[in-house]
């Protein structure tokens, strides 16, 4: 049960930054070069790495490799299952 709750705490950590929810609302208009989700929220490649790792573990962003450059999209799988997971946990039990 534990394991659920972790997998489960991910998804909303994914939620829980300003930084992750101005990346989720770039990546609305489509997939994104890491170069320019850097550049726009003006992040070292550090920094950019770690919210793009929490967003990718959470499910909700994906990434593709081309060359040195990595890209990062939504998931829509990631989107549902976030939303399911919402829905489960604030509804009450009959």
């Amino acid at each position: 049960m534990e394991a659920q709750y972790q997998e489960q705490a991910r998804v909303f950590k994914a939620f829980c930054d300003p930084k992750r929810l101005t990346i989720l609302e770039q990546l609305r208009s489509g997939e994104k070069c890491a170069c320019v989700l850097q550049r726009s929220l003006n992040l070292t490649q550090s920094g950019l790495s770690y919210h793009m790792k929490i967003l990718c573990d959470s499910g909700i962003v994906t990434s593709r490799q081309e060359g040195k450059w990595t890209h990062y999209r939504l998931n829509a799988f990631g989107r549902e299952y976030a939303v399911k997971l919402l829905k489960e946990l604030t509804t009450l039990n009959a």
